[in-house]
């Protein structure tokens, strides 16, 4: 199952459910501040997702913004998160990706954090799991075992492009933090990483090859794992991003590469290369 990402759309929900079933995309991701969302009631959007047969994944986002304050303590964290899980099952999604905590803080802290916070997840009902994100508790590929082991019910969803920038090498499915995470992941976003950044210029460029491998053999590992756990349809979010990530032309400032083009290029890849991914028909 594709989901077509609202990181960096303006535009009207209605426009996004279209262009997201025109392109061949499963259902939506976005913030769930996002305004396209925020413009409808919940049972409005319910509905305008049900006629057009579209899915949606949330993600929700505490300390402020994607990299978060650092003013702002383990207890901030929490009761946000609890305010935007209320939120969230209103809108009954079919995912939650929650990117929370930070790097910032000591261990005793984080395991102390941890706790509360996959309480309050469990209690949400929700299929939730946590992104690797980069200023985050799970920014360090080579600290995510510490995690794993104290939270034995911790669930992921991966995106590699930040570890990339991280550990400052591609990943590969050879390194302990990949094997580890597998039987962990459940949804993907699908962005190519590089040693000394979160994003490649273009994904099907030759020069970003062997970064492109490096990641698809990652994701045939979680693909993999998933299906022996029984998971009949894989998620993945094509989430090329503005903000920064896509590299921009000097003093012009302007982007080397169509963003729209690269994420329904990505979405057209990932439905050849795993099988189960099922691409929904072309709309009119």
């Amino acid at each position: 199952m594709l989901l077509q990402s609202l990181w960096g759309f303006e535009g009207h929900l209605a426009t996004a459910i279209a262009q997201a079933r025109r392109h061949g995309f499963d259902g939506l991701e976005a913030n769930l501040l996002h305004p396209a969302l925020a413009q409808q009631s919940p049972a409005q959007l319910a509905e305008q997702l049900a006629m057009a047969d579209q899915q949606l994944v949330l993600e929700l986002v505490t300390g402020g913004d994607y990299v978060p304050e650092l003013t702002r303590g383990p207890q901030q964290h929490l009761d946000e998160l609890e305010q935007l899980l209320e939120r969230a099952r209103a809108l009954q999604p079919l995912k939650v990706t929650v990117i929370t905590g930070s790097d910032s803080w000591p261990w005793d802290q984080q395991q102390s954090f941890w706790q509360r916070a996959l309480k309050l997840t469990a209690a949400s009902t929700l299929a939730l799991s946590f992104e690797t994100h980069r200023s985050r508790s799970f920014a360090n590929p080579w600290s995510i075992g510490s995690y794993l082991e104290t939270f034995p019910q911790l669930r992921l969803t991966a995106d590699l492009s930040h570890w990339c920038v991280v550990a400052e090498r591609l990943m590969q499915p050879e390194l302990e933090p990949i094997h580890r995470i597998a039987p962990r992941v459940d949804h993907i976003h699908a962005r190519v990483g590089h040693a000394q950044g979160p994003q490649v210029s273009h994904p099907f460029a030759p020069e970003h090859a062997e970064a492109l491998q490096a990641h698809r053999r990652c994701w045939h590992l979680f693909a993999a794992s998933q299906q022996l756990r029984g998971v009949k349809r894989l998620t993945f979010t094509p989430e090329f991003g503005p903000d920064g990530y896509l590299p921009t032309l000097p003093f012009t400032n302007q982007p080397v590469a169509d963003l729209l083009a690269i994420n329904r290029a990505m979405a057209d890849w990932l439905r050849h290369q795993f099988a189960t991914l099922e691409p929904c028909p072309p709309q009119d």
